[in-house]
């Protein structure tokens, strides 16, 4: 049977214990290590080599992202798994792009977290739901930005400023027509009526 090595990484010495006792109930994981912090988390890793790591994203010192990347850097193997309380689209965004094989937030049922990190552990990707329905609205956006044209994409950053169809003209030494026609164009592309609507798409995109 294969049992799998877990590595908790989370600065609450509660949470650490709640979630080792929790994994320690199933005979497919070996709890080989925890780290309160991201610097002996890397240095842990490198040594017990688990196959997958529970990481906290808010902790004192290294955040989860620093820790993340200092893994890879390092060379480490296992599955990185975040196990977080923030449900920001912005820390989703940029742990994902960053590599990790999952994002889970600590409100998640402990069988469906377990499930999950089976999931993961045997190479697929290990998302709470609210993430997950994140990930393919966020997808469907982006399927819509690669539509626009790179005018229709310069003028939507200018919007996203702040600026008026005038002061978009003179910075992008066009006509303030050809602004409107681009702008009609865009908001017809993007399936949204107005220049706010569209700002929040671009900024939602960006992570903000």
């Amino acid at each position: 049977m294969t049992c799998w090595k877990i590595m908790i990484v989370d600065d609450h010495p509660l949470m650490r214990r709640g979630i080792s006792q929790l994994l320690s109930l199933e005979s497919d994981f070996e709890m080989v290590g925890e780290a309160s912090n991201g610097a002996d988390a890397v240095q842990l890793a490198l040594e017990k080599e688990p196959d997958l790591i529970l990481l906290d994203l808010n902790m004192k010192g290294m955040s989860g992202l620093d820790t993340l990347n200092a893994m890879r850097i390092e060379g480490v193997q296992g599955r990185i798994v975040v196990l977080t309380v923030s449900d920001s689209r912005s820390d989703i965004k940029a742990l994902i792009n960053a590599g990790a094989d999952g994002y889970l937030l600590k409100d998640t049922e402990p069988d469906q977290l377990i499930s999950l990190l089976k999931q993961a552990l045997q190479g697929g990707k290990a998302y709470s739901e609210l993430v997950r329905e994140y990930l393919t609205s966020n997808t469907d956006q982006d399927s819509l930005f690669d539509t626009l044209t790179d005018r229709e994409m310069q003028i939507l950053k200018e919007v996203a400023r702040g600026y008026r169809n005038k002061q978009i003209a003179d910075d992008l030494f066009i006509s303030e027509a050809t602004v409107k026609v681009h702008m009609k164009s865009l908001l017809k592309k993007l399936q949204v009526k107005s220049r706010t609507a569209a700002t929040v798409l671009y900024l939602e995109m960006q992570g903000q």
